[in-house]
């Protein structure tokens, strides 16, 4: 949707989008025995992206927000921490 998807898509989604709620995920997991890490990382990401784009797009070139759809990550997520909640392992 975005014109700029196209430059960052190669970089950017896989480590934000693979990494972080992975790792978020293991030192819940291993640490607190909590299923929901994954989702609570995509959630933090997702805001954080929100007001980037808000600053960003809207504050500074008046881009039009409407075109960019991040939240499409948050089904991703939940379902990672279903597998991880019915199995009781994340390998």
């Amino acid at each position: 949707i975005d014109w700029k998807d196209r430059r960052l898509w190669v970089t950017v989604v896989p480590i934000v989008l693979i990494t972080f709620p992975a790792a978020v995920q293991v030192l819940l997991w291993e640490r607190l025995r909590l299923p929901w890490g994954a989702t609570v990382c995509v959630l933090a990401l997702l805001f954080g992206e929100w007001i980037n784009r808000y600053f960003n797009f809207w504050g500074w070139t008046y881009f039009p927000i409407t075109m960019c759809f991040p939240s499409q990550i948050i089904p991703g997520a939940i379902l990672l921490d279903v597998v991880l909640l019915l199995s009781g392992s994340y390998l």
